[in-house]
This record gives structure tokens, C-alpha cells and sequence, in this order.
């Protein structure tokens, strides 16, 4: 079994077992049960498939699905929004396996930045820190609060000669650091590793996100823990906590927006609510951090 029909076999597994019975409304169909949660033969009654060919696919067997089957399944395991993404990218993965991909196979990324225009609009958020990740969770533009704000992530160990762009995940995992500046620690690393286990759903074959993964699952028993949950996530909206080691504990609420014109870019806007103790915190960092630039 290869690797991706490994992950199709690994994501459908996961999700299979976090389904009860009482859940999927079968709360009195079967007896004693060996498994918490439902068994394959109920997931393809749920989907009317044929019990012999959700096994197939739940063995890792992907191509040839069709669309329906998908959303059958996808429904009987009641999927979210970012499963069901990832359910059918696996599957897209899948059914080109056998189409040539060009030589060399996983390819390799040059590194991205942003156009001077994204840039400039990064640059004309004065009063609110925002910049631009890619799929792997490289910082590759901020404007001057975005900066501030992820100083400790700019300044952390993790970064070399090697290690040009700030990472996310590797300061997450990898730089002590992170206990303190991330107050949800436990929430901030699931929300990176669902990130990048959505990401590698979305783009199986970047070598750079491959090898990001592989750094992290060798050097972080924590990673690994988490990443073999197969967890996944659309992370568009939401509130995040940072403590500053300058100003504090600051609480912001977040938008984060898929740049449509550079594929796999995403902007990500941080505002606190006004008249809190987290905007006066966020202002004092503007002003540091102008102060700092203008120096």
C-alpha cells in the first residue's frame, strides 16, 4: 500500500471511530461491539453502498469514486466542511495516480512572496496587524504590526541560514518559546498541525510540505501524536490569544482570506475589540514597533 492510499485509509478509519451508533441514529442495531465507534458494514448501510465496497475504499482504494459515493460517505460519517474537502481531495489524488506528473516526482517550490500591491495593502492596515502564510504555515509578508506581533516567531532558534521564512508549526513544536506566547497552547498546535494535514490533502505532492512534515513527526513526539489524528481544518474565522513578551496577554478576533489570485496564499487580518485592555495592548505594540522601525 503506498503512502496516500495509506492516508485515505488512516482518514476514514479516524473518522469512522468517532461516529457512535447513537449518533448515526442506530442507537439499537447490533449487539456487543468491539470497536467505539460504528463498524464498516453500518457506514455502508448509511451510504447504500455495498458493504464489500466501502471496505475496498476504506482500505485506501479511492480511484475510480465517484462524486455521489463521496458525498454518501461523507454524509454517513458526518463529515464537516474541511473533511469533506479533504475526503475528496484524497480522492482527486487518487484518480490521477496513474496520469504522469512529469519527472522527479514530488516537486519542489520555489520560495514565495507576495506582489508589491498585496504588499502595499499589507502595509496600509495601520491599526491592524495582518499578514500572508502559505499551505506549509511560512510567514512570507507582514505589514509593521503584523511583524511586531510575531516577533518571538521571527526571532526564535528555529530560523537558519536554511531556515529563511519564519514557520508557524516549527516555532509551535520546536521552540520553548511558544508555551508563553501561545496561552491556548494545546488549541494553537492543533489548529497548525489540521492546517498542514489539510494542505497535504489540497497539494500531496509539494516536497517542501513533505519535508516540513517529516522534520516535525522526527523531532516532536507531541507532532506526531497529532498528526496521526488526521485531523483536519478550514481555518477562516475566529478569536486567537497571543502573550507578547513587550505588551502582554493580547486577545484578537481574525479573518483569514485566500489571496485569489496567488494560489495557496492566505491573508490573515488580526483586529481586537475596541476599548479593551487587548486594544490599548495592541496599540502600545503599534507604537513600539514604529518606534523600533523608525530607530
Amino acid at each position: 500500500m503506498n503512502a496516500k492510499s495509506t492516508e485515505a485509509r488512516d482518514f476514514l478509519v479516524t473518522r469512522r471511530a468517532k461516529i457512535t451508533p447513537e449518533q448515526a441514529g442506530l442507537s439499537h442495531y447490533g449487539g456487543n461491539r468491539r470497536v467505539p465507534g460504528l463498524r464498516r458494514e453500518e457506514v455502508a448501510m448509511l451510504a447504500g453502498v455495498s458493504a464489500d465496497y466501502y471496505i475496498r475504499l476504506e482500505k485506501g482504494n479511492l480511484a475510480g469514486v465517484s462524486d455521489s459515493v463521496l458525498d454518501a460517505i461523507a454524509g454517513a460519517l458526518q463529515l464537516d466542511e474541511a473533511e469533506r474537502v479533504y475526503l475528496f481531495d484524497l480522492a482527486r489524488t487518487a484518480n490521477a495516480a496513474g496520469r504522469p506528473r512529469g519527472a522527479g516526482g514530488p516537486r519542489r517550490r520555489t520560495p514565495q512572496r507576495v506582489r508589491p500591491v498585496v504588499q502595499q495593502i499589507l502595509d496600509s492596515m495601520t491599526t491592524t496587524a495582518a499578514f500572508v502564510r502559505n499551505g506549509r504555515l511560512d510567514i512570507v509578508a507582514t505589514n509593521l504590526l503584523g511583524r511586531a506581533l510575531y516577533s518571538p516567531v521571527f526571532d526564535s532558534p528555529t530560523r537558519s541560514s536554511e531556515v529563511v521564512l519564519p514557520n508557524l508549526a516549527r516555532f509551535g513544536f520546536l521552540d520553548p518559546a511558544a508555551y508563553d506566547y501561545f496561552p491556548d497552547y494545546d488549541a494553537s498546535c492543533h489548529t497548525s498541525v489540521a492546517i498542514l494535514r489539510t494542505e497535504a490533502g489540497r497539494d500531496p505532492h509539494n516536497r517542501e510540505l513533505s519535508d516540513l512534515i517529516g522534520e516535525l513527526c522526527t523531532r516532536s513526539a507531541d507532532f506526531r501524536t497529532r498528526w496521526a489524528a488526521h485531523d483536519v481544518r478550514l481555518h477562516r474565522t475566529g478569536t486567537k490569544c497571543f502573550r507578547h513578551p513587550a505588551v502582554g496577554e493580547i486577545t484578537v478576533n481574525f479573518e483569514a482570506m485566500e489571496l485569489s489570485a496567488d494560489s495557496g496564499l492566505t491573508l490573515t487580518a488580526y483586529a481586537a475589540e475596541p476599548g479593551t485592555p487587548s486594544a490599548e495592548r495592541l496599540q502600545l505594540l503599534s507604537n513600539w514597533a514604529a518606534t523600533v522601525a523608525s530607530s
